[in-house]
């Protein structure tokens, strides 16, 4: 018989290997920690969301206990999951249900069909829309769709495609229900094609501003908040499909803050949100950026949103893309690069100033070598009266940034991420700046052996896709998705080096490098199997893997083939006419 003192020990022994069961097992994979010193393992054990155990089958498979939840990977290959350090991800979810994507679409007679299809079921007073993401070099045809085309395939329903931030394409229907016609006049900056008559042909041309896109697109229908919930969670459901656990919301024109962030919200409340977000404020007004944001940190904390460590965060940053609009040049590279308005300094210093004294991040749109010097004058200039010291900021894009203004920003603490955009708009800046200064563009090489901070990403979804393999793809074959090569060797990245970016280089702008981005003790357990191997796969097939597991904090967010009964399929997409209920987007 056991004496009380046994006992009480024995009872100390059972509570303390409850204490310290693991909640989730994944053993039999191949795995790319991007721990150096811990590159390979085989197994991963999980405890309230955080890595606990990596290492091999053996080892981790003794930590086993009752109610450990155990998966077989299958000999996949396991990745830390991805991070998009620039993608219009709430923005992206308000409007997902209501179009029609044509990511990876490989021919534009499929393309013409699946809007012909989508016709029959848009009722009326609706519309059908292509929103980017696409480029016209990924179609056999290596062409965009004509206007005859677009009218044929859409006689009666509004039509508007979205070809990145360059161009627009309306077809009768649409010109008719905007009521555009011959006495009709196009914002600054940009025009309205027209026949020999002078007659509108459908064809929006942004040369080189983008605001007769953006009002086109204010202009359509929008959904309800019922539907927009539901909208985001397909699209959030796609991303996790694609293997994102993490994301960076980058605002966006058109996207107001708080009004515009609600379906997030309630997800978040709800705990229904599948990854992490970080996001930035965007100032949707131009002239009136310095109010804003005045207002947005008199009235919004960083982080206030959630506690880092819960499974799925969401959370706020700083501000950007956009600090004020007067500094923002435009990615159209089928119109020669425009100039900063001439108002830019005094406002992006007034801004900049009030930022860096509140120690907000800061993050600034800036495709050109020219618009960054500008930048980098004011932000010096800052610097001398309030520190940047221990302030993360960042450029985007940075598509032609030079050598001096890399040291510039190395010098300042500041880092640069970049996206897939040269992947669809590579072959129209070639034809504008030519081959040899594409090289170069941005200087993928460069930036990383400078150690300079630099997180990778989509741009999506109405420039680039929200695709974070393409994006990878394009890094590591330098190549468009058309399959122009843009790069030599000299840079390129290894796949691993790309998948660094996406991964723990991202991490930094949200300052949680130290918190994700590998599979090693003591990080989040996000992590992801891949469809196929992506250390070894053909270098084509990189842009069309996705994920049969992800996994985000412990918690399954995602599953496919063998593990596809692991997860509940969402409700049906509404609108029930909804292009999500019906192509997989």
């Amino acid at each position: 018989m056991k004496t009380y003192s046994q006992l009480f020990a024995l009872l100390i022994a059972i509570l303390s290997t409850q204490a310290f069961a693991v909640d989730l097992i994944v053993h039999n994979a191949k795995i790319t920690t991007l721990d150096k010193q811990n590159p390979a393992a085989t197994a991963v054990a999980v405890k309230n969301g955080i890595f606990i155990k990596v290492g091999s089958d053996k080892e981790v498979l003794k930590l086993k206990k009752t109610g450990t939840k155990i998966i077989d990977a299958a000999s996949r290959r396991m990745l830390p999951g991805l991070n998009d350090s620039h993608l219009h991800v709430t923005r992206g979810g308000r409007f997902y249900n209501l179009e029609l994507r044509w990511e990876g679409v490989k021919s534009l007679k499929l393309g013409l069909a699946m809007i012909k299809e989508q016709a029959k079921r848009t009722p009326k007073g609706q519309w059908i829309r292509i929103i980017g993401g696409w480029s016209q070099y990924q179609f056999a045809e290596k062409r965009m769709p004509t206007m005859d085309e677009l009218n044929k395939a859409a006689p009666n329903t509004p039509l508007f495609v979205l070809y990145l931030y360059s161009q627009g394409f309306l077809n009768k229907a649409g010109m008719k229900k905007l009521g555009i016609d011959k006495n009709s006049k196009a914002p600054w900056g940009s025009e309205y094609a027209r026949d020999k008559d002078g007659n509108p042909t459908g064809l929006l041309i942004a040369n080189p501003n983008p605001m007769i896109l953006y009002k086109t697109i204010a202009g359509l229908p929008h959904m309800t908040a019922k539907q927009q919930i539901n909208s985001t969670k397909h699209f959030y459901r796609n991303l996790v499909s694609l293997g994102l656990t993490s994301a960076i919301d980058a605002g966006g024109g058109g996207h107001n803050f708080p009004e515009n962030y609600k379906a997030t919200e309630v997800l978040a409340k709800s705990g229904e949100i599948p990854l992490r977000i970080s996001y930035y404020l965007f100032p949707p007004n131009p002239g009136k950026e310095l109010a804003d944001f005045k207002q947005w940190i008199a009235t919004n904390t960083q982080g206030q949103n959630s506690d880092r460590l819960r499974p799925n965060g969401y959370t706020l940053e700083g501000a950007g893309e956009f600090l004020v609009w007067s500094a923002g040049d435009y990615e159209n590279f089928m119109s020669p690069r425009p100039d900063l308005k001439p108002t830019y300094k005094t406002e992006l210093t007034n801004v900049t100033e009030l930022l860096v004294k509140n120690k907000w991040p800061l993050r600034i749109h800036a495709t050109y070598d020219e618009s960054i010097s500008k930048v980098l004058n004011v932000f010096e200039d800052v610097n001398t009266r309030y520190s940047f010291k221990n302030i993360r900021w960042a450029f985007d894009h940075a598509e032609t940034v030079q050598d001096k203004n890399l040291k510039r920003i190395k010098a300042l603490g500041g880092g640069i991420a970049i996206q897939g955009r040269m992947a669809y708009a590579g072959e129209a800046f070639v034809k504008l700046y030519g081959a040899k200064k594409a090289k170069h563009s941005p200087p993928l090489r460069k930036i990383l052996d400078m150690g300079i901070p630099i997180g990778a990403g989509t741009d999506g979804t109405r420039v680039s896709s929200y695709n974070p393999w393409v994006s990878l793809y394009w890094m590591v074959s330098g190549k468009t998705v058309g399959g122009m090569q843009l790069y030599d060797a000299s840079n390129r990245l290894t796949r691993k080096e790309a998948l660094e970016l996406f991964t723990r280089g991202s991490a930094w702008f949200s300052g949680e490098e130290k918190l994700k981005g590998h599979i090693t003790k003591g990080q989040y357990a996000d992590f992801i199997l891949t469809t196929e191997d992506y250390m070894n796969v053909k270098e084509e097939k990189i842009k069309d893997l996705r994920s049969v597991l992800t996994i985000v904090g412990g918690k399954i967010e995602w599953g496919d083939q063998e593990y596809k009964n692991l997860i509940k399929p969402l409700p049906r997409a509404i609108p029930k006419w909804s292009p999500t209920n019906y192509f997989q987007q």
